[in-house]
């Protein structure tokens, strides 16, 4: 489950972050308005990717891909639109990395 689980997570998060990015291209760049038709559908894409993961709890998977997000926002920043990120950053996203990992690997009783 975890390398399955991470690598949903992590298309998730692109298709996430791909689907805002076209809505802020559009409204905040001034880009065609059919950037918005595509956020549309990778945000669509998002959601469901999100109930692919192997988890009794929506909320558990949910609070998981919030490390994983965070992770792949600062990766998207980065590759882009160019900004690196700082060691604030880097170490904001190692903490949520951890704290995703504590989420998804800890040990579940029944």
């Amino acid at each position: 489950m975890p390398g399955a689980g991470l690598f949903i997570f992590v298309a998730a998060a692109l298709c996430e972050i791909g689907g805002c990015f076209a809505f802020w291209a559009w409204l905040r760049l001034g880009k065609s308005p059919l950037w918005a038709v595509g956020g549309v559908g990778l945000l669509i894409l998002f959601a469901w990717l999100l109930t692919r993961v192997d988890s009794a709890a929506a909320g558990r998977a949910f609070a998981a891909y919030g490390g994983i997000y965070i992770c792949a926002s600062l990766g998207w920043m980065w590759a882009v639109e160019g900004g690196r990120p700082d060691r604030w950053d880097l170490i904001g996203v190692l903490l949520c990395a951890v704290g995703s990992a504590v989420i998804l690997l800890g040990p579940r009783t029944a």
